[in-house]
C-alpha cells in the first residue's frame, strides 16, 4: 500500500523501544552481583571507556580487557560475553507494530542507535530484525553518535528524505530534542500504545488484521 502522507521513512532507536537496552545500568549491576565484581569500580571503567567502544573504535575483547578483565578473575571470557548478550530481550508488541506498519505502508525503516558493533549484531541475528527494518546506521558503523547531528544527516542520506518526510522514534527525549531540532518528525516513545497512537496521528494506523494479512 502506499504512503497516505508526505512521510517517507521511520528512523528507529532499538534499546528501549524494539527490544530492551544492551548493556545498561541494571544489566551492569547484574553482571557485577553475578561475577562478584566490585560493581564502583567496574562502572566507573566502563563510563571512561563505553563512549569509545559505542563509536566502533574498539572491540567487545578490548572492552572488556579494559573494564572487567584487567585483574584475575575465576570466570572466562566468553562466560561474561554470554551473560551481557543474555540481558537482551525483545519488546514483541513494538515489533510487531512497527514489522506491520513498515510494510503496509511502504515504509523505508532505519536503525538510529547508539549501540556496540558486537551486541548490535547478535541482537540483528537473535531478533530478526533485518526483516523489517532495512539499514542499520548504527554508532558503531559510523563511527558517530547520537546526538552528533552528522549521524541524523547520514540516516537522512541513506534514506533519500527530507527531515519533514521522517518519523524519529525514541525512548530517551533528549534525543527527540536535538532530532526536532533539526525539523525531524519525532515521537516520544513510552509505550506501545502512545506510539501506536502517535503514529496514528501521522495517518499509520495500525490493527491485528493487517498484522494478519502481512503474515501471510
Amino acid at each position: 500500500m502506499k504512503q497516505i502522507t508526505s512521510t517517507k521513512a521511520l528512523f528507529l532507536d532499538i534499546g528501549g523501544v524494539l527490544l530492551t537496552n544492551g548493556w545498561g545500568h541494571q544489566s551492569r549491576l547484574r553482571a557485577a552481583a553475578h561475577f562478584g565484581l566490585d560493581f564502583d569500580e567496574f562502572n566507573k571503567r566502563h563510563l571512561s571507556v563505553f563512549d569509545t567502544y559505542e563509536s566502533g573504535k574498539m572491540t567487545l575483547e578490548e572492552y572488556l580487557e579494559l573494564t572487567v578483565f584487567y585483574q584475575p578473575v575465576n570466570f572466562a571470557m566468553d562466560e561474561f560475553r554470554d551473560f551481557l548478550f543474555s540481558e537482551s530481550r525483545p519488546c514483541p508488541e513494538m515489533i510487531k507494530l512497527i514489522s506491520t506498519i513498515k510494510h503496509h505502508y511502504g515504509l523505508r525503516t532505519i536503525a538510529v542507535n547508539n549501540e556496540p558493533k558486537e551486541i548490535n549484531e547478535y541482537r540483528i541475528r537473535q531478533y530478526d530484525l533485518g526483516r523489517f527494518i532495512d539499514v542499520f546506521a548504527t554508532s558503531s558503523y559510523v563511527q558517530m553518535r547520537k546526538p552528533d547531528k552528522d549521524m541524523y544527516h547520514f540516516a537522512l542520506n541513506l534514506a533519500q528524505a527530507k527531515p519533514e518526510e521522517v518519523i524519529y522514534i525514541d525512548d530517551r527525549l533528549v534525543l527527540i530534542q536535538a532530532a526536532r531540532k533539526l525539523g525531524l518528525n519525532t515521537i516520544h516513545h513510552t509505550s506501545v500504545s502512545n506510539t501506536q497512537d502517535a503514529l496514528s496521528r501521522f495517518g499509520f494506523h495500525y490493527s491485528p488484521v493487517l498484522e494478519q494479512y502481512h503474515n501471510h
